[in-house]
């Protein structure tokens, strides 16, 4: 009996005493598990944020990077970089002073870094704060001597703060330093014709053709030399070289215009001007000049629509005020020329021919009495200070040019140009691209991917089919439908909050779900959200979950592919965890195509991600494959195109830059600009 007592308690004792040890090993995995990793977590949270923020900056979807940066400062303000990146997307977003203010923070919390007084450099340049953007160079300068960027962009603000004196020495040392700098060469141009020595000019100009006979700006330079010199044919030369190189600059049409009226040229004129405003519809040079031009031909209808436009813009500009009194005298309109030879005449009460036309008016109107008025005034003036009534329109006087300040009446019939056409290279901006360093070459377009926003290639946007999304789309009516895109518009701020609510509506909807094939449809919208908003990772680990559920899914392993190379691209994945996602990658592409195996878009991205591998005798064979299933994707043509000139088969890739040029990629056109100038 005590024996058996005895046991019992040793086994009680036993008993408790693993109970005992299983509440500490309890209570220490509760403390690991919870306590520690909550900074952990919170750690790599912040990190994926702002990888995120990046990614989508680097895509230029600056709303959205500007949310996930938020969200990050309102966690740990006291770190400088989300301050850094919001103020680059704000800069993009022409909110000049808000990035101003956070790289003012920025630099307050960490004045070591180069990068953040140049950014900062750059966002007083956008607000004409030169002298303070001068300071922050000096600040990087001393941080980074040898960044020649910096060197250029203070000598570009001193330029602008006429102190041309500075600006020649700086330059001097540039181009001494850095020969290649083809930028020093231009603004050394500039600053010379600013102090009207237009034989250094000149010299300036040679070396810069001489370094880069590419180079837009100094063409549209010696143009303006030369329309200087009335030396009309040069100018138009050059002008169209100009073009040649810079094809979207509104100016060097309307000049090239002016130059061509002097040849004689009317109809190239009049084609320049039209180009002029089809590219900038609100160009009120263009419009102005143009009016005068279709003066000249005798098209006063349509003189007097541009002239409209112009006095809609300044209503009180005296010459276009007469311009138009003119041609509505002209076209038998004289109640309306009458109003505005008065405007005229208030503003200008001895302006001679003004009140002699509107004495015509009043003449042809039946209104003997004032048109009498008017007559007597010229009379008298005539009699007291012997001054002959003014010329009229005189074809001579039309070929001359008035600066836009220039308000003289007499001019009415001059061609328009501003008063300071400064036509410098802009300062150097590395920013575009630099907040990640790709390990790609990027300039292969990306890969075509799930999202919630619908396709848009170059000048077409329309609705790509894929039987398998569209079965998706129609069988489980997902809370925002889900398009297959390769380069969707940049997202607005409306669009942003309305996609981070639809996250938080799925996440809410997971949690409640109690059907597991429902989970993985909800998971796999939720994925295609964060995809949107550039927060891969999260949809990386959804689509891992929507996996493990349905394997068989080609839409998650579609997806899947594409966040693995969208990480890999940006910085994120690293070592053997990033060699390890870039072939998790491969294979869920190739799975997914042997799912769908006539799909164009995974062939696509299968051979883009053979193309950035340095693949490219099997990339340009899949693109091929992919153009079989869909003759006119302009993407396939691009980076098959492009695959083929870095294989060495320049003259194929060029065609296949042409075909997608044609198929409404114009960026195309200007890649094969560039390897078509290359020797």
């Amino acid at each position: 009996m005590n024996r058996m007592k005895h046991k019992e308690t040793g086994a009680l004792t036993m008993f408790r005493f693993r109970r005992g040890c299983f509440f500490v090993f309890f209570f220490l995995l509760v403390f690991v598990c919870v306590s520690r990793p909550i900074g952990a977590y919170a750690q790599f949270r912040t990190d994926r944020l702002i990888i995120s923020g990046q990614i989508a900056y680097d895509n230029q979807d600056y709303v959205v990077a500007i949310q996930h940066f938020n969200h990050v400062l309102s966690a740990k303000p006291y770190l400088y970089e989300p301050w850094y990146y919001r103020g680059l997307c704000k800069l993009q977003l022409d909110d000049y002073v808000g990035a101003e203010s956070d790289f003012n923070k920025a630099i307050e919390l960490n004045p070591y870094i180069h990068q953040l007084f140049s950014a900062r450099a750059e966002s007083r340049i956008r607000q004409q704060k030169y002298a303070e953007a001068i300071d922050d160079y000096e600040h990087a300068l001393k941080l980074n001597p040898d960044q020649k960027g910096y060197w250029y962009n203070r000598a570009y603000c001193r330029f602008f703060m006429k102190d041309l004196k500075q600006t020649h020495e700086d330059l001097e040392y540039i181009v001494k330093r850095w020969p290649d700098l083809n930028n020093a060469y231009s603004l050394q141009t500039e600053a010379y014709l600013n102090e009207n020595d237009t034989a250094m000019a000149s010299v300036w100009l040679d070396k810069t053709l001489e370094h880069n006979p590419y180079d837009g700006n100094a063409w549209s330079i010696r143009a303006r030399l030369n329309m200087q010199r009335k030396n009309w044919r040069e100018a138009d030369e050059a002008f169209t070289k100009a073009i040649h190189y810079q094809p979207r600059v509104v100016n060097h049409y309307m000049y090239r215009a002016m130059t061509r009226v002097n040849l004689n040229k009317l109809r190239q004129a009049m084609e320049d001007y039209d180009k002029a405003i089809d590219m900038d519809p609100n160009n009120f040079l263009s419009h102005y000049n143009r009016g005068l031009l279709r003066q000249q031909l005798g098209d006063d209808n349509r003189a007097i629509e541009d002239f409209n436009f112009v006095l809609r813009y300044e209503p009180n500009n005296i010459q276009a005020l007469y311009n138009r009194a003119l041609l509505l005298d002209r076209t038998g309109n004289y109640r309306a020329a009458i109003v505005d030879y008065s405007r005229v005449i208030e503003k200008f009460p001895n302006f001679w021919a003004g009140l002699m036309s509107r004495a015509a008016c009043y003449r042809k109107l039946g209104m003997k009495a004032q048109a009498e008025l008017d007559e007597f005034r010229v009379l008298k003036a005539q009699m007291d200070k012997h001054l002959g009534i003014q010329q009229r329109w005189s074809k001579n006087k039309l070929r001359e040019m008035r600066k836009l300040s220039d308000i003289d009446v007499e001019k009415y019939d001059q061609w328009v140009v501003v008063d300071e056409d400064v036509v410098t290279p802009q300062y150097k901006n590395d920013y575009r691209g630099a907040v990640q360093n790709r390990s790609v070459n990027n300039e292969l377009l990306p890969l075509f991917s799930l999202s919630l926003m619908p396709y848009q290639g170059g000048m077409n946007s329309y609705h790509i089919i894929v039987s398998e999304l569209e079965a998706f789309n129609n069988g489980h009516h997902p809370l925002r439908k889900i398009y297959v895109t390769c380069r969707p518009a940049s997202i607005s701020e409306e669009m942003t909050n309305a996609f981070f609510q639809t996250i938080d509506s799925l996440t809410s909807a997971i949690g409640a779900s109690r059907d597991v094939g429902n989970a993985a449809n909800l998971l796999l919208q939720r994925a295609v959200a964060h995809s949107t908003t550039h927060n891969f990772e999260e949809a990386m680990n959804d689509l891992d979950d929507c996996l493990s559920i349905d394997s068989t899914s080609m839409l998650a392993r579609w997806q899947r592919a594409v966040c693995g190379v969208m990480m890999d691209e940006s910085g994120a994945l690293t070592g053997t965890e990033g060699q390890l996602k870039v072939s998790r990658s491969s294979d869920d592409l190739k799975q997914a195509l042997s799912m769908s195996p006539n799909n164009a878009y995974l062939l696509y991205n299968q051979a883009t991600m053979l193309s950035m591998q340095k693949n490219y005798a099997k990339a340009i064979d899949l693109f091929s494959e992919a153009l079989r299933h869909a003759p006119n994707l302009p993407e396939a043509y691009y980076n098959r195109g492009l695959t083929r000139i870095f294989a060495g088969l320049k003259n194929e890739g060029l065609k296949d830059l042409s075909q997608a040029g044609e198929l409404g990629l114009y960026d195309a056109y200007s890649v094969m600009k560039r390897y078509t100038a290359e020797k």
